[in-house]
């Protein structure tokens, strides 16, 4: 996270004003105006398997790209597949359910599948490049949260320590099964929604974690964040698991990047573990107006997404000119 960062800001900036979303703020995709009514939404993510499914993993990839689209307020049009494969040491027939996963999701979404590109590989990697529109008039960015907000989030955290459990067999398939489930769905219902009710900020919930996002968007927003931990909905067995010490390592890392732009109130050590680990194809965090709350619970419920748990709120700026604490009871 920290590094990437040093390596992005030490690049030229481009200069283009189609450019309308870019690097400065690590969104979620990059956004560029085509004219007055269209500019294109442009993401690429892919990574290794997270479970011993091929179809399962291919549709959680799969989702997982889609999800950057959903998180700028725009719609999936067009997709690449991207394949790492060691098609000497593992059957192409795996290759096949990967992709027919992939494109489930794919057509799930309304999207089409345009080609793609593959290289030999010592592991198997899959992903996506996606294309999508939005009117440039209504992006959704992690920049816009205001002072007052409240903070809304559409899936349950928990998928890192549960994959990561089922890898060293300390679960079974079974107690698996609700976070395939969770990481397959998209976030198509949850974008809907927030631009139906209208919402300040927006970003999804991956890799750096839900602590870890709060504060890319209480950065990019110029503003604090303050998320209660109980409050934030957890999958199945999550705590269980991480008291164990199933955890991924990058908990760690997300932690050791905020640095002193974080802080814990009163909150179980396990819990800030959980809070911060990665997370894939995880839900929308969105920043919506205290008014507004109602509306956008009852519209996220009306699309069934898998949660709609109001989280926090949006505080002015402390002594850091951005930050995220985490309030226990």
């Amino acid at each position: 996270m920290g590094a990437l960062a040093q390596v992005v800001r030490s690049l030229p900036r481009p200069v283009d004003p189609n450019l309308l979303v870019g690097t400065d703020h690590f969104d979620d995709a990059g956004v560029y105006k085509l004219d007055a009514s269209t500019a294109l939404v442009l993401t690429v993510d892919f990574f290794p398997p997270l479970v011993d499914d091929p179809y399962q993993f291919g549709r959680i990839a799969a989702a997982n790209s889609l999800s950057d689209v959903y998180a700028m307020g725009g719609r999936p049009v067009t997709v690449l597949n991207i394949v790492g494969f060691p098609d000497k040491d593992v059957p192409v027939e795996v290759l096949g359910e990967i992709l027919r996963g992939g494109a489930e999701r794919v057509t799930a979404a309304g999207a089409v599948v345009a080609g793609g590109h593959s290289v030999r590989d010592t592991e198997i990697k899959f992903g996506l490049a996606v294309t999508g529109i939005v009117h440039p008039e209504k992006i959704l960015t992690n920049g816009g949260a205001q002072i007052g907000d409240v903070l809304v989030l559409t899936k349950p955290i928990g998928s890192g320590v549960l994959t990561t459990a089922a890898k060293k067999d300390m679960i079974s398939q079974d107690d698996l099964a609700e976070s395939i489930d969770v990481m397959a769905d998209l976030n198509k219902g949850a974008c809907e929604a927030a631009l139906e009710v209208g919402v300040h900020a927006c970003t999804d919930i991956t890799g750096f974690g839900l602590i870890g996002h709060a504060f890319e968007l209480a950065q990019a927003s110029g503003v604090a964040v303050e998320i209660d931990a109980g409050k934030v909905p957890l999958l199945e067995r999550t705590l269980e698991l991480a008291r164990a010490g199933v955890v991924t390592r990058a908990h760690k890392s997300n932690l050791e990047h905020l640095a002193e732009g974080f802080a814990a109130d009163n909150v179980d050590e396990t819990l800030v573990k959980v809070l911060a680990d990665a997370q894939t194809s995880g839900g929308l965090l969105l920043s919506v107006r205290q008014d507004r709350v109602d509306a956008l619970v009852s519209a996220l419920q009306g699309r069934n997404t898998r949660a709609a748990a109001v989280i926090g709120r949006v505080l002015a700026p402390h002594e850091e000119p951005a930050s995220v604490t985490l309030r226990g009871r």
